[in-house]
């Protein structure tokens, strides 16, 4: 009898295992992408000058439609005037890179339910919006030499310059705020491995991430005091002009509309799990 008890009893757990599976409570991952910049040099949003992005992040599963995300990610923008046809930008000829270090928090929101490890719910396209900070650092080449913009202060910043407006222009933050939001989609490989795609728009709250923003304030004051040092690379970078040298208030930029970058990136994620339980019906 006791026999028979002790078998029924192993019957049953093994059964119960048999139809268990581990509770996704998180994952974390690593993206390979490629970054594109709109702005002041590209604001017909041309996706011609592609720049690497690197991420990394950990997510945490709050239901299995339902996640909160934390990422980082090392991204290069870019953009030149020589790109352009647009009679004005070619005359403009102003070119930038920049390397980007962003920090963002993202809820992510499945449309079908996933689980890792059930075939029936291992895909969904899902939608990202977050909120994020990063570090930019605008630069060009002058013969032959990596300058950084921002100290130049290429739009009167450093001589409290005041624009038609009224306004008195400052040194810009090269650290701003973004704004992500995107969609993708996700596979589940296998227990604890997932593969995805994304593309995530970044809005930003800063206009300078090309160092172009407003007017030009040429080279010297109405009393002919020079605005820049002469001969000096603010001097020069200030109006790279082809053919034409542009005026104080002339427009170099359009600051009525905040700079933005895009990534699409591919990934792997690493599922995090707790004990086994039962699955839960649909």
């Amino acid at each position: 009898m006791k026999h028979r008890i002790l078998i029924i009893f192993f019957t049953i757990v093994a059964a119960t295992n048999a139809n268990a599976q581990f509770t996704h409570v998180g994952e974390f991952g690593f993206t390979l992408g490629a970054a594109q910049y709109f702005g002041d040099l590209n604001h017909n949003a041309n996706f011609n000058t592609p720049k690497i992005a690197l991420g990394g992040y950990y997510l945490k599963q709050f239901t299995p439609y339902l996640g909160m995300r934390v990422s980082a990610h090392f991204i290069q923008v870019g953009y030149s005037d020589s790109y352009s046809k647009n009679d004005f930008q070619e005359q403009r000829n102003l070119s930038f890179k920049s390397n980007i270090w962003e920090l963002a928090v993202h809820g992510d929101f499945n449309f079908f339910k996933f689980v890792p490890g059930d075939p029936h719910h291992s895909f969904t396209p899902f939608i990202t919006l977050g909120v994020g900070v990063f570090k930019f650092n605008p630069y060009t080449d002058l013969d032959g030499r990596k300058v950084y913009l921002q100290p130049l202060g290429t739009e009167g910043q450093n001589i409290g310059y005041k624009g038609l407006d009224g306004k008195v222009r400052k040194p810009y933050s090269t650290v701003a705020m973004c704004f992500p939001i995107g969609m993708g989609v996700k596979y589940n490989m296998s227990n604890g491995i997932n593969f995805f795609f994304q593309i995530v728009q970044r809005l930003t709250t800063t206009d300078y991430l090309d160092d172009v923003s407003t007017t030009y304030i040429g080279l010297t004051a109405p009393n002919g005091t020079p605005n820049f040092p002469p001969g000096s690379d603010a001097a020069k970078l200030q109006d790279r002009s082809n053919g034409q040298v542009f005026q104080a208030n002339q427009q170099r930029g359009w600051s009525k509309q905040k700079d933005q970058y895009l990534v699409a990136e591919i990934g792997l994620s690493f599922n995090l799990s707790s004990s086994y339980q039962c699955p839960r019906g649909d």
